[in-house]
């Protein structure tokens, strides 16, 4: 054990291959998702999605071949190349379908057809048969049947869906009450309607304030590193002056219920005054450990700042790392799409079966039944791993910048070295580090799911469980993404395989927990207030210039859809920051633990850092020869190596 705990970090020298076996466990996954997709078009599932499929089973537009058991199958439907419904408005929000006899029509009705004359008429004037297909068009006025085989009349105006051969209605208000289903908020369809024409009256602004916080969002990357050190004191203040008002509010309600509860003698009035004494107790007790805790955490919050000044350095070396949100939100886009697009293949898939009403449905039979559950399993898996190359990319850039003493040999582009690192060895790690997420997550979704389907079926105590699960699962996930950022970060700088990296960056995180603590309470809180400030300066700007329009359209809405993009915009520029923020940290930590800034063991790190070990060295001979919490911290970086 002597002998691993000596282990040297040897910052970027060596690169080699790490987690093969589960690179390619993961190909192999990936195959058996390109499988899938194969399988559901090789079965025609695309050709029913897209052409389109009638009741009997028939795809639109083109030739079928007959179905065992079921009438009206296997017709020649090559002219035919639109679906169209009976009753287009019946739909089943249980199943999220439209529950109505589909058939296949050579044309959309394009006006309103009043009675089932005008369907005959349209359908000897335009050759489109509206009614089933065993009826001709002279019997539709005479035939008895008529009135189950032909549509619901009357029928309305309607135009095919592009790309997917569907004609639907022109007119939404059909589905007025599969939108009530969905919005029961709004009982007046006015005020839906009135809405949606005030986000589109305002749409300009809405985009120019979407842009508008884009750049506000980069102004604060740029600028965070100098209002750190303000925007930490005001939250300090703010801490402060929030924890003592609350306790002298209920100390204060306290001493005033005790004087009128003298002259009001009732049980009730007594529990109230009980009440509000163990409050404002405990407000007391939290107040002095908030400042216990202050007093403690004072000298971290140097190293907080530090590091937040040079992570704004790192953004000015490499302007780059602030589309990387881009391009991983890119990826994650193209690879939704796909999944969707084959999860509506796999809807449509299968073996044709009769069902009760003597129609056609098509179901997957045996094994292939569980192919939803592989799907399912990749969406979380992928998505994962594209946001686990981020990080990576993002460790290996930052590390490549602290580790170079000289700035000037930085490589032209240091992001797209590190993305190349990352292709060429690390992606098995970062397939390993998003698979054990996944084994949490997935536990996770399957409890929510019960809880969801149990929605007051189940007992309190049964509730209370689920919930102390989740959220345990939850706790879990958040502490193995923050663990799996810091091994792919030990990754980036060693090129150790996964597991030997999370121990040695768990190792480092230990020996420095105090400092972990500060970063994460008060980097995330500074954080925190630069996303409140952009979605504030946008949400003003917002109100400002919408206050012009106010006469003729509701700006509530476009108000939301901007504070939200906001929010998400800056999220995602922060998010980066955070990471970038992180990463130093550990750099820092293993550059103070390996080197002591004596010939030939000189520090890496930049001068703002620099001047933080200064401080706290003298700080530190000041309390004495190794005490006080910062000797003890500080000490492992002298001993580490004399042994």
């Amino acid at each position: 054990s002597h002998k691993s705990s000596k282990r040297e970090w040897k910052p970027l020298e060596d690169h080699s291959c790490t987690d093969v076996p589960w690179l390619l466990l993961f190909i192999l996954f990936c195959i058996g998702m390109g499988f899938i997709c194969g399988f559901s078009i090789a079965t025609g599932a695309a050709a029913r999605l897209l052409s389109g499929y009638d009741s009997y089973g028939n795809i639109c537009g083109q030739k079928n071949v007959k179905v065992e058991g079921i009438v009206n199958s296997g017709l020649d439907l090559t002219h035919k190349k639109y679906v169209f419904f009976l009753d287009p408005c019946n739909i089943d929000l249980v199943h999220q379908r439209i529950k109505s006899i589909a058939l296949c029509v050579s044309a959309c009705p394009r006006k309103e057809l009043k009675t089932l004359a005008d369907i005959q008429k349209f359908a000897e004037t335009n050759g489109s048969t509206l009614c089933s297909y065993e009826l001709q068009p002279s019997e539709y006025t005479t035939d008895p049947r008529a009135a189950k085989l032909c549509p619901k009349y009357p029928v309305p105006e309607s135009a095919p869906i592009p790309f997917f051969h569907r004609c639907a209605p022109v007119n939404i208000s059909c589905y007025a009450k599969f939108a009530e289903a969905l919005i029961t908020f709004v009982s007046d369809s006015s005020v839906l309607h009135r809405l949606i024409s005030g986000v589109m009256t305002s749409k300009e602004i809405i985009m120019g304030l979407c842009l508008l916080s884009l750049v506000l969002s980069m102004i604060l990357m740029v600028i965070i590193r100098y209002i750190s050190r303000v925007l930490v004191w005001i939250l300090t203040i703010l801490v402060i002056l929030g924890s003592l008002g609350g306790t002298g509010v209920l100390w204060w309600l306290y001493a005033k219920q005790r004087i009128s509860a003298n002259a009001v003698e009732t049980q009730i009035a007594k529990d109230n005054l009980q009440a509000l004494l163990i409050y404002a107790i405990s407000a007391t007790v939290f107040t002095v450990i908030l400042f216990l805790i202050m007093l403690i955490m004072r000298k971290r919050v140097a190293l907080t700042i530090a590091l937040f000044h040079v992570a704004g350095k790192v953004f000015i070396h490499l302007p780059l790392l602030v589309f990387q949100p881009f391009w991983t939100f890119f990826v994650l886009i193209l690879f939704w799409t796909y999944w969707i697009t084959v999860l509506l293949f796999l809807g449509t898939t299968g073996s044709p079966v009769p069902n009760e009403e003597g129609f056609v449905e098509f179901r997957m039979v045996g094994p292939l039944k569980y192919m939803w559950w592989y799907h399912v399993v990749g969406l979380i898996w992928i998505s994962e791993f594209i946001l686990g190359c981020q990080q990576m990319t993002v460790a290996g850039a930052v590390v490549t910048y602290y580790f170079t003493r000289e700035k000037r040999n930085l490589p032209f582009t240091p992001i797209l070295a590190s993305v190349n690192r990352l292709v060429c060895y690390h992606l098995g790690t970062v397939a390993k580090g998003s698979f054990i997420i996944t084994l949490v997550k997935i536990p996770r979704m399957i409890l929510m799911y019960i809880h969801t389907q149990l929605k007051g079926k189940e007992n309190a105590c049964a509730r209370c469980m689920l919930k102390a699960c989740i959220c345990c699962l939850w706790c879990l996930e958040k502490c193995l993404t923050y663990l799996n950022q810091n091994a792919y970060t030990a990754t980036a700088i060693n090129s150790t395989n996964f597991c030997t990296s999370a121990k040695d960056a768990f190792v480092i995180l230990v020996e420095n927990a105090l400092r972990v603590a500060a970063i994460n309470t008060v980097g995330d809180f500074m954080l925190f207030l630069g996303k409140v400030l952009i979605v504030c300066s946008t949400g003003l700007a917002g109100i400002m210039l919408l206050n012009y329009q106010r006469d003729y359209t509701i700006w509530v809405l476009p108000l939301i859809i901007v504070c939200l993009f906001a929010f998400l915009v800056a999220h995602c520029f922060l998010s980066i920051y955070e990471m970038v923020v992180d990463v130093l940290f550990l750099c820092f930590a293993i550059d103070t633990k390996y080197n002591d800034g004596s010939p030939g063991r000189e520090f890496y790190m930049d001068k703002v850092l620099m001047e933080f070990v200064e401080n706290s060295r003298k700080s530190m001979k000041e309390a004495g020869r190794g005490g006080g919490a910062e000797g003890r911290e500080l000490k492992p970086m002298v001993g580490a190596d004399e042994e």
